[in-house]
């Protein structure tokens, strides 16, 4: 399987305006590209921690398994499973929304799609590049921020669906 590389034009712009600026400014291209060099060789582990992360979310939790506790009565369940399931979907958030509409049709609550697509802003694999740039008490904060309030997101939707109603 061939995966095809859609930044083309924009990398043969940048190396394009890398080009101009060593004739423009050689000394100052080259530390710049030391400097870049060095930050990228700094992050080498921690890409290899997050697509470590990665490789086991996806091996080990399958957003299929969870998604089918998602019911009318599951309560606090289904609300654990959206956050859950919100966590490890990967992939652009359009990519679901095919597969959320199939189960709303089958009872699916819009209270908990709510909570999954907000929920869907804690991204595991990143964890450990936020905890490296913020700390982890910023992190562990942020978080569950981010959590709390895809919760209530889910709340006021499924309150709003019962005054409609």
């Amino acid at each position: 399987m061939k995966i095809p590389f859609k930044g083309m034009k924009f990398l043969i712009i940048v190396l394009i305006a890398y080009i101009v600026l060593l004739l423009v400014d050689t000394s100052n291209t080259l530390s710049a590209l030391q400097k870049s060099a060095s930050i990228l060789l700094s992050l080498l582990p921690l890409f290899l921690l997050i697509i470590t992360l990665t490789a086991l979310i996806n091996y080990f939790l399958k957003p299929k398994q969870i998604i089918k506790h998602f019911g009318k009565e599951s309560g606090a369940k289904g609300v654990f499973y959206a956050l859950v399931g919100g966590i490890i979907s990967h992939g652009p958030m359009y990519a679901w929304y095919g597969m959320l509409q199939d189960m709303r049709s089958h009872g699916l609550k819009d209270g908990l799609i709510a909570t999954f697509m907000y929920a869907r802003a804690v991204k595991l694999p990143l964890l450990p590049f936020m905890i490296d740039l913020f700390g982890l008490l910023f992190t562990i904060v942020m978080t569950l921020y981010i959590l709390i309030a895809s919760v209530l997101q889910g709340k006021v939707i499924d309150a709003l669906e019962k005054k409609k109603s």
